[in-house]
């Protein structure tokens, strides 16, 4: 992070593309099992628009689109979201997710990054920051 970081610019996006295989892998990963992550008929029978990413599968893509501009993640302080809409992962197509990081707040020790969450043109996350170390 070089001294030119100003409130307002973009330093980093990305588009990350979730299949049924990225959820199948995400539930071995976090054990998390919950069939509405991969059953078409469970999360129609409880009311859902569709199979579901996990919510902390979203989260976790999206902080780590920072992390090549911070070049090390131990700068991370804190990072928290609202979950405000669901990833509805396709069979066939799957979903995209595209993450924006802009820098909100700076002070002398903390930066504040606001990421920007969407997938099928819908917010899926929040008052998603994340608060870094400034560089030194």
């Amino acid at each position: 992070m070089g001294p030119s970081v100003e409130v307002g610019a973009v330093v980093a996006e990305r588009t990350v593309h979730l299949t049924r295989e990225s959820l199948v892998r995400y539930a071995g990963a976090s054990g998390d099992f919950n069939p509405i992550h991969y059953r078409d008929d469970v999360a129609e029978r409880v009311g859902l628009p569709g199979v579901l990413a996990h919510g902390m599968l979203t989260m976790g893509l999206s902080v780590e689109t920072v992390v090549d501009w911070l070049g090390d993640s131990g700068r991370i302080l804190e990072y928290g979201v609202r979950f405000t809409r669901p990833v509805v992962v396709d069979a066939e197509a799957g979903a995209d997710v595209t993450v924006t990081a802009k820098v909100g707040a700076i002070d002398e020790e903390v930066v504040r990054l606001d990421l920007t969450v969407t997938s099928a043109d819908t917010t899926v996350l929040g008052k998603a920051q994340v608060r870094v170390r400034a560089a030194s």
